[in-house]
C-alpha cells in the first residue's frame, strides 16, 4: 500500500515538473521564434478528446519549439498522460537526453528493432487516458532531403500499430514547414528570430480506421495506413523554411 502511495505521488509531482517544463519551452519559442499554425479546414474543438498526436515531416531535435502553438490544456494533457517514444541514441545523450526525458509523463526509450523496447511502448498506450506523440517517420530528415543514411524519408509502420491498438478519440496530425532554417541536423547553434510553419488537422480514429481497412483489408492495414500518411505529408506540409 505504501509503494502504491508512493508511486501515485511521484506520478503527480511528475506531472507539475513536466507540465511547468512544458510551458516554459512554449514561452521561450514564444519569444525567440515566430510559430505559425494554419488549420486545414474549419474545426469547432481540435484540441478535445485527442488520443494521438503525429508530427509529420521531422527534421530537426528543435521540433518541441511547435509546444508555442499549443494550448496550455494540451500541455497539462501530455504533461499528466502523455506518451511519447523517444530514441533510445537521444535519450543517451548528456544534455539532449535530460531535455527529451521531460517532455511528457511518459517518454519510453526504444531501438530502431521490433523488440521488446516497442512492446513496452505499446503496453503504455493502452491506458484509456493516454495520449500518444509519436513522428512517424522514425528519424531526422537532412538536408539533401534524405535521413542520416542517405534512405528516402518514409513513414515508419509503428504509428499503423497504434492506430491499431486505439479504438476512439481523434487524431491530430501536425505537418511541419521543416526547420532546417533553424537548426538542422549537425548544427552547433540555432537560428533566432525565424518563422516555423505548422498546419494541422484532426481525423475521427473509428473512422479512419475503416477508411484504412478497407483499402486492403485487416492483412494490409499497415500498409494502406504507411501510405496514406505519406501521401498526406507530401500533399499538406508548408514548404519548408519560412
Amino acid at each position: 500500500m505504501r509503494f502504491r502511495a508512493a508511486r501515485c505521488y511521484t506520478s503527480r509531482m511528475r506531472r507539475y515538473i513536466v507540465f511547468v517544463f512544458l510551458l516554459t519551452v512554449k514561452l521561450v519559442s514564444r519569444a525567440l521564434f515566430r510559430v505559425r499554425l494554419s488549420w486545414l479546414r474549419d474545426e469547432d474543438d481540435p484540441w478535445a478528446n485527442l488520443r494521438v498526436l503525429a508530427v509529420l515531416n521531422h527534421t530537426s531535435l528543435f521540433e518541441p519549439i511547435f509546444v508555442a502553438a499549443a494550448p496550455n490544456r494540451l500541455l497539462w494533457q501530455i504533461a499528466a498522460h502523455g506518451v511519447i517514444p523517444v530514441a533510445d541514441k537521444t535519450t543517451h545523450r548528456p544534455l539532449v537526453g535530460r531535455f527529451f526525458r521531460l517532455v511528457a509523463q511518459h517518454v519510453v526509450p526504444v531501438t530502431r528493432e521490433r523488440d521488446d523496447t516497442w512492446t513496452h511502448f505499446l503496453a503504455r498506450i493502452r491506458d484509456p487516458q493516454a495520449l500518444i506523440v509519436i513522428l512517424p517517420e522514425g528519424r531526422m530528415k537532412r538536408p539533401d532531403g534524405r535521413d542520416a543514411h542517405g534512405n528516402p524519408m518514409t513513414v515508419r509502420g509503428g504509428i499503423a500499430d497504434i492506430l491499431g491498438e486505439i479504438t476512439e478519440g481523434k487524431l491530430l496530425i501536425a505537418y511541419s514547414g521543416g526547420l532546417h532554417h533553424i537548426h538542422a541536423p549537425g548544427d552547433r547553434f540555432p537560428r533566432l528570430f525565424r518563422e516555423a510553419r505548422l498546419r494541422a488537422e484532426t481525423l475521427d480514429i473509428p473512422t479512419y480506421r475503416t477508411q484504412m481497412l478497407e483499402r486492403h483489408g485487416r492483412e494490409g492495414f499497415k500498409r494502406s495506413v504507411v501510405e496514406d500518411f505519406m501521401r498526406r505529408r507530401d500533399e499538406c506540409c508548408p514548404t519548408d523554411g519560412g
